[in-house]
């Protein structure tokens, strides 16, 4: 049985010293998201970045290149993590940034533009943070809609291109909070598409919110951009029907996977003709190697790392 890498020994979900959670829907937008420059042509899957931001500079996704050709490796960059905590005195979930979060954000000219103006997207990554609030336990379709939109409002307040949903941490029934539901993802992810119908929402297909995809007849399904594998080092189709261009079977650590699995799994990717090639854990070391191993793969090129 494989455990996600993602026990991720998160700072981020485990900051609850400094709980300054978000007030927002009067906030003024601090920066618009860049116009990207024309990125250079690529053929190819999706490929996708998530970066610890607890330790790691969201600029490290813009430094790799292809050889053949000079286009980025990634295409999403994911900003790890937000959370969605708990507010014991409102008995409400609330958006909640740690300070590595704050700063990227905060410092978006630097830190998220850049990569917009290379043709990369900027995600925010959200997940629980062991309070009992999660995507898959509002009580109401009117607090899933209060929730989603933070979402919306933190997306255009700060510029960015979407947002992805990691269900995991959550601690579901902590500060009495209730279980999973049926109606509170749909309802969450309904409102939030409806808030921002052209941004990215993407889901990390973990947790009670990825197996509660439908209820009254509607299935959000199709409001989702991507889904993506949760265990690193393995390959599994997410259950979410989704045409294969939005999916990544594939799940890689960089510097943790091994470059032969890497590979393997691209040249997976590409023969059973998925669209989506996921990476975690982006450092600031030249990792050239490990991103050659799938770029050979997925491109027919090498990757070249600028520091």
């Amino acid at each position: 049985m494989f455990t996600p890498v993602r026990s991720r020994i998160r700072t981020a979900a485990l900051a609850l010293s400094a709980i300054t959670a978000l007030a927002l829907g009067t906030t003024a937008t601090t920066g618009a998201a860049a116009v990207p420059a024309p990125a250079l042509a690529k053929q190819g899957p999706t490929s996708v970045a998530y970066v610890e931001v607890n330790n790691n500079s969201m600029l490290n996704v813009g430094k790799y290149t292809l050889a053949n050709g000079g286009s980025n490796v990634f295409d999403v960059a994911v900003i790890f993590a937000a959370n969605i905590n708990y507010n014991t005195s409102t008995k409400a979930a609330t958006l909640y940034f740690n300070e590595n979060v704050q700063r990227v954000l905060d410092n978006a000219a630097t830190q998220i533009r850049p990569l917009q103006q290379k043709g990369i997207k900027v995600v925010l990554s959200v997940l629980g943070n062991h309070q009992g609030a999660g995507f898959a336990n509002f009580p109401s379709q009117q607090a899933a809609s209060t929730f989603a939109k933070q979402l919306s409002d933190t997306v255009a307040k700060y510029g960015l291109d979407g947002i992805d949903f990691d269900d995991e941490y959550a601690d579901y029934g902590n500060n009495g909070t209730g279980q999973p539901n049926a109606s509170s993802f749909v309802y969450l992810v309904s409102a939030l598409r409806a808030n921002m119908p052209d941004k990215i929402i993407s889901l990390y297909n973990i947790g009670p919110a990825a197996s509660r995809l439908s209820y009254g007849g509607v299935d959000v399904s199709s409001k989702f951009d991507y889904a993506w594998n949760p265990y690193y080092g393995t390959w599994q189709v997410p259950g979410i029907a989704l045409p294969k261009s939005k999916l990544s079977p594939a799940a890689v650590q960089i510097g943790g996977t091994s470059q032969s699995t890497a590979a393997s799994l691209a040249r997976r990717t590409v023969s059973e003709g998925y669209g989506v090639y996921l990476t975690y854990n982006l450092d600031g070391a030249d990792r050239s190697a490990d991103v050659s191993a799938f770029t050979r793969e997925l491109y027919g090129s090498d990757a070249h790392y600028t520091p």
